[in-house]
């Protein structure tokens, strides 16, 4: 739920890793291992590309932050900036 929120509406958000316990740890782990490499460098991709054209600086500036959270879900939090 907390990539789906932040999905749908990510401008203004950041994205902070504040603390990490046994449980996130553990849960990285796995989710780096099942899925979170990929979506990781698929949203790096989509941010280069998107980098390209001045219109898509900020829309690639945002897949640059899914990236962060793709990779390392549990422990992060999303804040208003």
């Amino acid at each position: 739920m907390k990539i789906a929120g932040f999905v749908l509406w990510p401008f203004g958000r950041s994205v902070v890793h504040s603390h990490f316990g046994v449980i996130s740890v553990l849960g990285n782990v796995i989710w780096i291992l099942i899925c979170g490499v990929e979506l990781c460098v698929i949203h790096l991709v989509f941010g280069l590309l998107l980098c390209v054209t001045i219109i898509g600086i900020p829309f690639g500036t945002q897949h640059f932050k899914f990236a962060k959270l793709a990779l390392v879900p549990f422990g992060a939090e999303i804040r208003y900036s």
